[in-house]
C-alpha cells in the first residue's frame, strides 16, 4: 500500500463520468495526486459539473472531455476507469477491452490494490446501506478490541473508496456496500470480498437491465462467486431461494431475527431487525464480545433517509423514507410503519408522500399496501407516477402536486394528531432531481422549517 503512487505515477488513465456527487472527483483526485496522465469524459457538460470542476482546476494532469465520448480516448490507455450505471453494451467499453485496456471499478481496483486488507461487502436490493453502517458501527467501536483500523466504503453517498490506499495498512478492515453496478467490477477482476452479506433481491433497475431479473442478478452473485473455502457468506432467510449451498466455495450462513430479540435496536421494521442480524453476524465472525456488540447497537440511531424520523409536528410524526426508490422498497416502510402500535389511536394513519421516475417495475401489490395502509397519498410528478395514476386505481384521498413542497402542505392539510406523513417515492428522483441525495436534502430543508 505504501508504494500506491507508483501504481498510478505516469499511467494513462480514462476516467469514465465524472459525475457530480462526489465518488468520481474522489477518485479522479486521488489519481491526479498520484501523477497518473487523466482524460476525464462525460456526457454531462461543463456547466453541468461546474462544482467538479472548479475542484480539479489545479491539477494539469488532468484533460477534460465534456458533454460526449470519444472512442480515440479509450484507445492507448493503461487503464479505463468507469463509473456506476455505464451501459452494459458501451461502445466506448467495449472499445476499451478490444485493444486489450483493463477496465476497472473504484471499488474492485481498491481491492486489486490493497490485497492484506480484510473485505466485507454488502449488497441486496434492499436494505445494504442500513447492514453495511451497522457492520461498519460495531466494528468501529471495536477497534481497539480487534487491533487493527476499520473504514468504510463502496457506494455511500459522496464517498471513493480508492483514496483509501493511502491511509490503510496490512489486516485493516474494509466495510463496503456494493451495488449491482460497483459488482460488475469485482466480477471482471474475478474477485469476492472475505464475508459477503446479500441482504435481498428482488426486482429494481430493470430499465438498465432490459427487464432481466437473470442479468441483475448475475451482478449481485460476484458478492460470493469468487470467494475461497475459508471465505463467509451470510444472507437473510428469504435469499434461500436463491442462493444454495451448492452455489457457494465457502461457509453459507443463514440469518434468524430470533436471534436478536434481545438486543436495543430502535429502527422499525421486520426486514431490520434481519439486518440488524446479519450485521451481528459478522461481528461474531471477529469474535467480538456480545456485550460490545450490544452496546454498538444500542447507540445506533438509524440513517439518513431510510425510515428515519425526523420530528412531530402537532402530534403528527414525519418519517424521511428518501432512499425507497421502488415499490418494494416502499411497501416494508409503509407496512413497518402501521403496525407500530400506538395507543388509543386506530384506522389508518399514513398520509404518504411518493413519485417519481419510473423504473419499469410493476406497480398492482404497491397499490394494494396504499389502499390497506394509507389514509391519503400526494404525488410529486414523473413518469412512474403518471404511470401510477393513469394504469391504476388509488379508493383513498390522493393529488398530483407540482412539487416536493406542495406535496408536504396537503400531507399537513390531511393530518391529524397520532397521524404519520411518510416520504417514501417508491420511484427514481430523475426528472426534478439530479439524484436522490438532492431530493432527500429538499425534504429534510423543508421539513426543518416546519
Amino acid at each position: 500500500m505504501q508504494n500506491y503512487k507508483e501504481q498510478f505515477k505516469g499511467k494513462k488513465i480514462t476516467i469514465m463520468g465524472l459525475g457530480i456527487l462526489g465518488r468520481g472527483l474522489g477518485y479522479t483526485k486521488f489519481l491526479a495526486e498520484c501523477g497518473a496522465d487523466l482524460i476525464v469524459t462525460d456526457l454531462k457538460s461543463k456547466e453541468q459539473l461546474a462544482i467538479s470542476i472548479k475542484v480539479l482546476k489545479k491539477y494539469n494532469n488532468i484533460k477534460f472531455v465534456l458533454g460526449e465520448h470519444r472512442l480515440g480516448d479509450f484507445r492507448n490507455r493503461d487503464m479505463i476507469i468507469k463509473s456506476a450505471g455505464v451501459p452494459l453494451d458501451s461502445i466506448y467499453i467495449k472499445e476499451a477491452e478490444k485493444n486489450n485496456i483493463p477496465v476497472e471499478m473504484d471499488v474492485s481496483l481498491f481491492v486489486k490494490c490493497a490485497p492484506e486488507v480484510m473485505v466485507v461487502g454488502v449488497t441486496g436490493t434492499r436494505g445494504k446501506s442500513m447492514t453495511t453502517t451497522l457492520i461498519y458501527e460495531i466494528l468501529k467501536k471495536n477497534e481497539k478490541f480487534l487491533k487493527h483500523k476499520v473504514y468504510i466504503g463502496g457506494n455511500l453517498r459522496g464517498m471513493a473508496t480508492l483514496p483509501l490506499l493511502k491511509e490503510v495498512k496490512k489486516g485493516d478492515i474494509l466495510v463496503c456496500e456494493l451495488d449491482s453496478w460497483q459488482l460488475q467490477g469485482f466480477g471482471d477482476a474475478k474477485i469476492s470480498p472475505h464475508i459477503s452479506v446479500f441482504t435481498s433481491f428482488m426486482p429494481d433497475h430493470m430499465n438498465y437491465y432490459d427487464n432481466s431479473m437473470k442479468k441483475y442478478f448475475n451482478d449481485k452473485t460476484n458478492i460470493f462467486k469468487y470467494q475461497k473455502k475459508e471465505d463467509i457468506l451470510i444472507i437473510r432467510p428469504g435469499m434461500k431461494k436463491f442462493i444454495k449451498k451448492s452455489d457457494t466455495k465457502g461457509k453459507l450462513i443463514v440469518v434468524d431475527s430470533k436471534d436478536i430479540e434481545n438486543y436495543d435496536f430502535s429502527v422499525p421494521g421486520k426486514f431490520q431487525q434481519e439486518n440488524l442480524a446479519c450485521a451481528v453476524e459478522v461481528a461474531k465472525q471477529f469474535n467480538i464480545p456480545i456485550s460490545k456488540i450490544s452496546k454498538a447497537i444500542k447507540n445506533f440511531k438509524g440513517l439518513e433517509g431510510r425510515l428515519q424520523y425526523l420530528k412531530t409536528v402537532n402530534g403528527v410524526k414525519i418519517y424521511n423514507d428518501n432512499n425507497a426508490t421502488t415499490p418494494e422498497a416502499a411497501m416494508a416502510g409503509i407496512e413497518a410503519l402501521s403496525i407500530s402500535p400506538i395507543p388509543g389511536v386506530g384506522g389508518k394513519r399514513i398520509v404518504l408522500i411518493c413519485g417519481g421516475a419510473d423504473k419499469g417495475l410493476p406497480l398492482d401489490y404497491f397499490v394494494k399496501v396504499i389502499n390497506k395502509y394509507c389514509k391519503a397519498v400526494f404525488m410529486i410528478p414523473g413518469t412512474g407516477t403518471d404511470n401510477l395514476v393513469k394504469n391504476y386505481k388509488l379508493r383513498i384521498t390522493n393529488k398530483k402536486v407540482k412539487d416536493l413542497n406542495e406535496a408536504i402542505k396537503e400531507a399537513i392539510k390531511q393530518s391529524k394528531k397520532g397521524d404519520i406523513i411518510l416520504f417514501s417515492p417508491a420511484f427514481a428522483s430523475f426528472g426534478q432531481f439530479n439524484n436522490e441525495y438532492e431530493r432527500n436534502d429538499l425534504f429534510m430543508k423543508l421539513i426543518k422549517k416546519l
